[in-house]
């Protein structure tokens, strides 16, 4: 028995060991994975929102561009309506924006500021991740490759470009149906399930595996390609192995060169990355709101910024009305076009960009606005959220 005891004793001991040593080793692997499962908690979720380079693995973004030197904005200081409506009811907006977490709002009309407040602490200069935003400025630079030739047509299959996802969900998958989310592939994007396709690919991200990888492993598709849209975020990495593929150059360094240089940002923005550098192509770019309202005015003059042609007229067109397939999974009234939303009942030349806990880039060419609002809205999913917030845009946009 005292034998038996005491080979316990050193087996438990060996284990509290190669414990210690295993956590020394994975340290940074464990924790990122703890800063993911607490990424949104109520405490936490402001601060991390405004500093994730300090929680993913991470990589700036050089403006490889001509670096033209910022444009001061004139502004037009002008309140906010006190209150607008939806479903035949008047919401105030200081109660809207209190109850949504917004964490900064920002105007421009005609070409110039009217608004601009941060909340809950936040900073003008804070970097603000931009969670799903970011597939509309990787629709920006797919766009020019494709005016550029890079890639011949939309109804190529991705395998074309990317050989690697020959018999995986993506085998014949066209550019045209990943661009409109359309691409049949089975993946759960449901972020309240621990087990779901989504918060696996976001430990993906933490653990610092390949990316390119887990877009590799999925490998059934539940219905026909072009039938339905079903919002699939992995769709955009995909689309992002297709434009490294056919430029033979990084999502970063595209990005980089075509926007943030053409452009000229206020602030140097990053990239969150997986552990081989690649990207975080789908939600992983952190910019100021300043600059998101650069990027939605650059669209909202068709691709043009300050007489320069950034993202050719006919993309910066037709990426942002509803060309993906009108029936849906989550019939909520929006379309979709490449990589970008069209709101219910839009008028010619309405449409956002949009990422989980309402993050917007609103455009309205017949009003000449963009509106920038980030947030940290842990009741983002709840029923009549977005239709609110779309009401909310078009009161302060003047829309009819």
């Amino acid at each position: 028995m005292r034998k038996l005891l005491k080979w316990l004793l050193i087996a438990l001991v060996l284990m509290i060991a190669a414990a210690l040593v295993l956590s020394l080793i994975y340290r940074d692997r464990i924790t990122r994975l703890l800063a993911v499962n607490s990424l949104f908690s109520e405490e936490k979720i402001v601060g991390n929102f405004s500093n994730m380079k300090g929680m993913f693995f991470n990589a700036p973004i050089p403006p490889e561009g001509p670096g033209d030197e910022v444009e001061e904005w004139p502004r037009w200081p002008a309140p906010l309506p006190s209150s607008f409506p939806h479903d035949g009811n008047d919401i105030a907006t200081g109660t809207f924006l209190e109850e949504t977490a917004t964490t900064s709002l920002l105007v421009v009309r005609n070409g110039a500021i009217t608004f601009e407040e941060y909340y809950l602490g936040t900073k003008p200069d804070d970097l603000r991740i931009s969670w799903s935003v970011a597939k509309s400025f990787l629709s920006a630079v797919f766009g020019i490759a494709v005016e550029n030739d890079q890639i011949e047509s939309l109804d190529d299959p991705v395998t074309k470009y990317v050989p690697a996802l020959t018999g995986t969900a993506y085998d014949g998958v066209t550019i045209r149906n990943t661009l409109n989310m359309a691409t049949g592939v089975k993946f759960n994007e449901d972020y309240l399930d621990f087990w779901s396709d989504i918060n696996k690919m976001g430990r993906t991200l933490a653990l610092g595996t390949s990316m390119d990888d887990f877009a590799a492993s999925l490998d059934e598709r539940v219905r026909e390609q072009g039938t339905v849209r079903q919002y699939t975020s992995i769709d955009t990495h995909v689309l992002a192995m297709v434009l490294r593929a056919a430029t033979g150059r990084s999502l970063i360094e595209l990005v980089g060169e075509q926007i943030v240089g053409a452009i000229g940002f206020e602030k140097a923005p990053y990239y969150l990355t997986d552990g081989e550098g690649v990207a975080f192509a789908l939600a992983g770019l952190n910019l100021t709101t300043r600059d998101y309202a650069r990027f939605g005015q650059m669209f909202l003059q068709h691709g043009k910024w300050y007489g320069k042609q950034i993202v050719p007229r006919e993309w910066a067109d037709q990426s942002v009305v509803a060309t993906a397939p009108a029936q849906s999974v989550r019939e909520d009234g929006f379309g979709y076009g490449y990589q970008w939303w069209i709101p219910p009942g839009a008028a010619d030349g309405e449409f956002m960009a949009r990422g989980i806990y309402d993050q917007y880039i609103y455009v309205n060419r017949i009003t000449n606005s963009v509106i920038v609002k980030t947030s940290a809205n842990r009741k983002f999913r709840e029923p009549g959220n977005a239709e609110r917030t779309v009401a909310f845009f078009r009161a302060v946009a003047g829309a009819k």
